[in-house]
């Protein structure tokens, strides 16, 4: 049986994702080394953008231990064929040639066939889509963001992840293989964090 992640949110509710190791291995790992850390617990969203996404975080949940980029996840498995990407789907997000980030993963609100290749596709929802529309519908402010043309929005009351449960069913999963060096995104610099 695949993984599976459950997030419990501060309301009650909660999002139960199956991980999709044969679709995305090494973004699977990278999101269970950060959910095993318990580096998504507390974590208020902060990015929601209606019709379009809802990104769970753009400052690698606050974590010095998750500022670390991941090669894109079709170079370094040529084999897999990518996942379409629409409502219901776990992608993870990335910085462009770059790489993909660690475990910025984010939910999609409608289809993206561009994404296809560049965001892997590493989860599918299982129950909690009601949740993530209603997440859609929260009121926003827009937030001063330091790369050009993105668009930041933020729940004015927080949406928090109180924690995430993980289940292996008995199997175990590497750490995830990290890029050497990389030039870390600015929305991860301390100024930013600070």
């Amino acid at each position: 049986m695949n993984p599976k992640a459950t997030l419990h949110m501060a309301n009650g509710k909660k999002i139960v994702i199956e991980l999709l190791p044969e679709a995305a291995p090494n973004t699977v790992n990278s999101f269970i080394f950060a959910a095993k850390g318990g580096y998504m617990d507390h974590h208020a969203i902060q990015r929601i953008v209606p019709g379009n996404w809802i990104d769970m975080s753009y400052t690698a949940f606050g974590a010095k231990e998750c500022q670390y980029l991941i090669p894109n996840e079709f170079q370094l498995n040529p084999e897999i064929e990518p996942l379409d990407s629409h409502p219901g789907c776990v992608c993870m997000g990335g910085y462009g040639e770059a790489g993909l980030a660690s475990c910025e993963f984010f939910f999609p609100l409608r289809d993206c066939p561009d994404h296809k290749g560049i965001y892997p596709v590493f989860g599918k929802v299982l129950e909690g889509m009601d949740e993530i529309y209603r997440l859609e519908k929260v009121k926003t402010i827009p937030v001063d963001f330091p790369i050009e043309g993105v668009e930041v929005n933020e729940p004015v009351e927080p949406e928090i992840i109180d924690h995430v449960e993980l289940e292996f069913y008995g199997k175990d999963y590497p750490e995830p293989v990290r890029v050497e060096n990389p030039e870390l995104p600015v929305c991860w610099t301390n100024i930013w964090n600070d």
